[in-house]
């Protein structure tokens, strides 16, 4: 996927709602920072304490900070710290689930649901790979979460006994690949090995999926297709920028307006990432003129942005400013104001 857009660059099965592993944790991280304070102390429940491996370890009644155990979540992928994390989010795991579920709705992942905050197996919960790259944009978009999953290593404190963990981050992407920058690895007996990765250079962001790719012993199966993918994108997409507004009028005439024009709040340009095969074309729905009343920031049209004759994306034209409908006051001020100073 192209991070700058979430335009999908190569798929296969992109679609297939697929279990997902510690993959989850990506949306975890992203919903906690974005719903909590770093500085939050958490307090372990007896519940997250009986979390399965991969576990801190932890004990009822111990307290950390939330950022030390988004570190936890991100870097060693610890289950139990993943369902602190939801019960001091949301009050239980149940409902940061459903929110999750929610916000996912909001950016666009309509074959996801969240049933558990760590990823572990369970009927209800799924994801496709378009939809977790999409997930994966978004949280690329908060600075803190790009840190944390950035960190090759990290410690952390119990803040009542003082204990320390050393963290190691067990993303081996990170220093296998140029420009890479994240994000999770994940398994499960269900879900298989499943990786997301981030490559970021000056000119792109990809983003890359894999689900069920392998099951024990080839724990390196999702390296590999994470590289044939990351060079695929490399290798095969180059930078572009193009202008929806070419062609397109400034303004347009107003009829029945207290103004005869009205200027228009066009489409700014569009980088996108494009093969040297695809073509891309534009088609335009805008009316010839206005009626009065027009009001600021009126969606008046749209621009169409087509890659290879399917549609990309639309950008809506506005208004960029009011123009009132020819009323008798109005009509009556210009007749005094002509009486006047002629």
């Amino acid at each position: 996927m192209d991070g700058s857009n979430q335009r999908v660059l190569f798929g296969k099965e992109e679609n297939t709602p697929l279990p997902m592993a510690s993959t989850t944790k990506i949306m975890t991280c992203l919903y906690a920072l974005e719903h909590g304070q770093l500085s939050d102390v958490v307090t372990i429940s007896s519940n997250a304490a009986v979390a399965p491996k991969v576990h801190l370890g932890v004990s009822s009644g111990q307290q950390f900070l939330l950022s030390d155990l988004l570190y936890a979540l991100m870097l060693e992928s610890y289950n139990d710290a993943a369902v602190a994390i939801a019960e001091h989010i949301s009050g239980s795991v149940e409902a940061f689930c459903r929110a999750m579920t929610e916000e996912a709705r909001n950016f666009g992942c309509y074959h996801t649901s969240f049933e558990t905050p760590n990823g572990l197996d369970s009927d209800n919960h799924f994801t496709t790979a378009k939809d977790l790259a999409i997930l994966t944009c978004r949280a690329l978009e908060n600075d803190a979460f790009r840190s944390i999953i950035s960190e090759p290593s990290y410690s952390i404190r119990e803040l009542t006994t003082g204990r320390i963990w050393n963290l190691q981050n067990k993303n081996a992407f990170l220093s296998s690949y140029p420009g890479a920058i994240g994000v999770k690895t994940g398994f499960t007996g269900d879900a298989g090995y499943c990786f997301v990765g981030a490559v970021e250079t000056p000119e792109r962001l990809l983003i890359s999926v894999v689900l069920g790719s392998g099951w024990p012993p080839n724990r390196g199966y999702k390296w590999k297709d994470t590289r044939k993918l990351m060079d695929y994108g490399q290798e095969n997409f180059h930078p572009a920028t193009v202008s929806p507004s070419d062609g397109l009028p400034a303004q347009l005439p107003v009829i029945h307006g207290q103004a005869k024009i009205c200027e228009l709040l066009l489409p700014e340009d569009v980088s996108l990432l494009l093969s040297e095969s695809e073509q891309v074309t534009f088609s335009h729905n805008l009316p010839t003129q206005l009626e009065a009343p027009v009001h600021k920031n009126d969606c008046i049209g749209t621009v169409t942005l087509f890659i290879d004759g399917k549609i990309h994306r639309k950008y809506p034209v506005y208004a960029a400013a009011s123009v009132e409908s020819i009323r008798y006051p109005w009509c009556f001020q210009k007749m005094m104001k002509a009486f006047f100073f002629r």
